[in-house]
């Protein structure tokens, strides 16, 4: 209405108005005195001009900072990009004196006023805060963003006594996940200060970077999150967080914490603890009993199989674990196959087989002879958390010569293939994993019918009696 008209050219007005002023150096520049005793005092008419006029800019920054809270988005975008214009011409003509040369001028205080508008704590602002991306293109900006970031996470959360706070903590991933970081130190080509000085270029080395990025996820991710948002860090983790850390492994708390709250979010966490081993040389021995234990009947149902089997495939890829382990997965998969899906074990099969071809000697669980012939003789015990206590060595695989029954013929086709030895090459599972019900149907559907019998024997009667009483009530 009128009224957001009204502010809109306020603000443009302002930012006119003090913009002029800032090019012009008619700000007063250095420690800002009071008002009052500045008038008072014996100061030149244009000093007590150039103080008043500062104490006017500092009352627009104020009212622009409350309008980034406005309900009308043209009002808040206005505010933001009025408050960054001024962050830029403070950056080109500082309101600190300079002491030496080389002295860092940037407007620090300007841009946490900013960073504090874009993180309420109660309502969404992932649309204000995409129209700040484009600043975060500059190296100093996105630099003094995340220390600004980190000092919002210790001020707003020392308060909430652990409870999430669902909408600042949204805000703040959606600040802080799409920075896009530098990779070496020639990458770092574009800031909003023009680079002068080497004490400039060493503020922003690419060390203080990593540590400013480090120290922000590692403030964030140290307090309990909404469950929606452990699954969004997971799936960012691996590309966009721990290739910019300086020390990735001070991520294993926030992992171990992510494991512990089940289903796709133990699974993501537990990719995360695989990357900290085969890259960064942790050492976390307890990973393949997670692993384990994350395997239960949910596996062959929910909607994130195809992530699981693919992830699973990875973890147990090298050839170096050792025979019992893969054992106690392979006999825990298939007891497990008993009530799957026929899409998912149409999936699960090969991959079983894989883990043959990869680990020979756990072949023994096809090609015992005399072994358990159902549940009830078999020494693996499936409710045993851990692998190298399961017995499954000294088990056979009784389930899969079960499902050589299944009802579905390309479920019993596939099962049937561990009768035979199999072939050295590995089966490509990757266009099983997301094989559904309805495509499966479909297929059975579509197949076209061979080898139809033509010929019948002619009935004789009900019973096989030439002229029983119904052939005798007909014929009469």
């Amino acid at each position: 209405g009128q009224e957001e008209e009204d502010v809109l050219c306020a603000a443009r007005s302002c930012s006119r108005l003090f913009g002029a002023l800032l090019e012009r150096r008619e700000l007063f520049v250095g420690q800002l005195p009071a008002e009052e005793a500045s008038l008072a005092d014996n100061n030149s008419a244009e000093d007590k001009y150039k103080i008043w006029m500062r104490h006017r800019y500092n009352d627009c920054v104020d009212s622009l900072a409350e309008l980034m809270g406005h309900d009308s988005f043209q009002v808040k975008e206005l505010a933001l990009c009025t408050l960054m214009r001024f962050v830029e011409l403070e950056a080109r003509y500082p309101l600190i004196k300079v002491e030496w040369k080389g002295t860092l001028t940037f407007p620090r205080e300007l841009l946490k006023v900013v960073v504090d508008g874009l993180l309420p704590l109660d309502e969404d602002a992932s649309l204000l805060i995409s129209r700040f991306q484009e600043y975060l293109e500059y190296d100093d900006v996105r630099y003094f963003v995340t220390k600004a970031v980190t000092e919002s996470i210790a001020q707003v959360m020392q308060k909430t006594k652990e409870r999430p706070l669902p909408f600042y903590q949204q805000n703040v991933f959606s600040l802080i996940s799409p920075m896009i970081m530098p990779n070496k130190e020639s990458d770092m080509v574009k800031y909003m200060v023009k680079q002068v000085s080497l004490t400039h270029r060493l503020q922003f080395s690419l060390k203080a970077h990593k540590q400013a990025f480090q120290k922000m996820w590692l403030s964030f991710l140290k307090h309990k999150l909404p469950t929606g948002l452990y699954k969004k860090v997971l799936v960012i983790l691996h590309d966009s967080i721990l290739p910019y850390m300086n020390e990735p492994t001070l991520m294993i708390d926030f992992l171990t914490v992510a494991y512990g709250i089940g289903g796709a979010i133990s699974l993501l966490a537990l990719n995360g603890l695989f990357i900290l081993i085969h890259q960064h040389n942790l050492e976390y021995p307890d990973f393949y009993k997670k692993l384990y234990n994350l395997l239960d009947p949910s596996i062959y149902h929910v909607k994130y199989r195809a992530r699981f089997f693919h992830l699973l495939d990875l973890f147990l890829s090298s050839s170096h674990l050792p025979a019992y382990l893969v054992a106690a997965f392979i006999k825990r998969l298939a007891r497990l196959a008993l009530t799957a899906p026929p899409e998912a074990l149409l999936m699960v099969i090969p991959f079983i087989c894989n883990l043959f071809r990869r680990h020979p000697a756990c072949r023994v669980l096809v090609h015992r002879p005399n072994g358990p012939e159902d549940m009830s003789e078999d020494p693996y015990l499936m409710e045993e958390e851990e692998p190298s206590e399961s017995r499954a060595l000294q088990s056979c695989l009784w389930e899969i010569q079960a499902l050589q029954n299944h009802f579905h013929p390309d479920v019993a086709k596939a099962a049937a293939v561990l009768n035979q030895s199999l072939s050295e090459m590995e089966d490509d599972i990757s266009g099983l994993l997301e094989l559904s019900a309805y495509e499966l149907f479909d297929k059975e559907v579509k197949k076209k019918a061979t080898d139809v019998p033509l010929e019948f024997e002619q009935v004789q009667g009900l019973f096989g009696k030439k002229n029983d009483i119904f052939a005798e009530h007909f014929t009469l």
